[in-house]
């Protein structure tokens, strides 16, 4: 890009400083919380929103599709689908975020009203501030910046705010893509919603994720008398300990991945007996698996059943196996994508760094675009602070952002 031309984009994104703080406090005073989570939805935000985008910025279209959801007080979860045309509509460039936080959790564990940004040491307190307001403020003012400077897109870009991606994107992303044909096959597509602190990280694949929920049944008996009861929890340790075999077994490396191995741990334990002089009668513990795409899943399950009955035999219990959650890997956005190349262009010539394409153990929406067959790339400059108490973003990092969006919306 022109250097001439990118100081000037860079500078005038530099000037909306107060105007991003100013509007992430406004977001983050309008806590949309799903159904789920006990709140009323994003309608309110996406209203709000949408007045902004026409007065701020006017794009040549705005367009609201509504998901049908009975347990919020309007009935719709709305999701917002705007286009500023480009020189060129051959493609699309996407970015896309979602409207819906999550709760702030136990209140005492914060410094700060959750729903009111603080700004501090060059950062925005708040729920919400990062996840996912910051991937909504960044392409917003990178848009406006080129709208107020009369600079035309190379290709169409469009603006995607979905709800309902906290709590499974059913009325999100997932109910754009089942009933819009609004994407292409060669449109570039960013989610803006994981990212480092460096800005290095693309990421374009995800691990399998299968959680694994362990019932183990034998008999409840006091605990002077072992040879009365049988021993659930005993079992389930030595079941435990077999499972970390696992990693020995599906010992496969991808050095996309960090870690570039397969992870199987245990995690969750229920509760069993109330006091220490019982035998408990039985047992539940989970683990929590994040395998390597080339491992298929089915061929784990098979593994961890046979060693689920070695353990029956060997102690006399019974052990049920359910899974509260399985995702297979999608299909990963290759490494030299169209839009892997582009978006490392921009964060170079901005930031001064080399981004990495990645693979990740975590799970994101960029998975429903990958099973529809589109490319897409999840990347921002952020700390990962989300979920947490005192989330924040840093202001530095919004308007680097918002100058690495102009970039890739200008290249050809």
């Amino acid at each position: 890009m022109d250097a001439e031309l990118l100081k000037k984009i860079s500078e005038k994104i530099d000037s909306y400083e107060s105007q991003m703080i100013e509007l992430q406090k406004q977001l983050t005073a309008i806590p949309a919380l799903g159904p789920t989570n006990d709140g009323e939805g994003e309608m309110k935000k996406a209203q709000f929103l949408k007045e902004w985008m026409e007065k701020e910025i006017g794009f040549d279209s705005i367009e609201q599709y509504d998901s049908p959801d009975e347990r919020v007080p309007s009935g719709k979860r709305p999701n917002i689908v705007a286009i500023v045309k480009g020189k060129s509509s051959d493609r699309k460039v996407w970015v896309m975020a979602h409207l819906d936080i999550v709760p702030p959790g136990d209140l005492k564990l914060w410094n700060s009203d959750p729903y009111e940004v603080k700004v501090e040491d060059g950062k925005l307190i708040g729920r919400g501030v990062e996840d996912n307001q910051h991937g909504i403020v960044t392409p917003l003012f990178a848009i406006k910046a080129l709208k107020e400077l009369g600079i035309t897109p190379a290709y169409d870009v469009g603006l995607v705010l979905v709800a309902d991606e906290e709590t499974g994107s059913e009325h999100g992303i997932q109910f754009l893509l089942k009933e819009h044909n609004i994407f292409g096959k060669d449109d570039f597509i960013i989610v803006p919603d994981a990212g480092s602190s460096d800005g290095t990280m693309i990421e374009i694949a995800e691990k399998s994720i299968y959680w694994l929920k362990v019932h183990t049944k034998g008999k409840q008996c006091h605990v002077s008398t072992p040879e009365q009861g049988i021993n659930a929890h005993k079992a389930a340790a030595h079941l435990i300990t077999k499972i970390e075999k696992l990693y020995e077994i599906y010992d496969q490396r991808n050095e996309v991945f960090d870690p570039p191995i397969s992870t199987f741990e245990p995690t969750k334990k229920e509760a069993n007996v109330p006091n220490v002089n019982t035998i408990p009668g039985e047992d539940v513990f989970y683990v929590d698996m994040r395998i390597l795409p080339e491992i298929k899943v089915d061929d784990v399950c098979d593994t961890v059943i046979k060693m689920t009955k070695e353990i029956e035999e060997q102690f006399g219990v019974t052990i049920e196996l359910s899974s509260p959650q399985r995702e297979d890997a999608a299909p990963a956005t290759p490494a030299d994508a169209p839009v892997v190349k582009a978006l490392s262009k921009a964060i170079k010539d901005i930031y001064g760094v080399e981004a990495k394409p990645m693979g990740i153990g975590g799970g994101t929406v960029a998975a429903f675009f990958r099973r529809a067959g589109f490319n897409a790339v999840v990347w921002s400059k952020i700390d990962e602070t989300a979920h947490q108490p005192n989330e924040y973003t840093k202001i530095e990092n919004m308007i680097g952002d918002a100058k690495v969006f102009a970039h890739l919306f200008l290249q050809e």
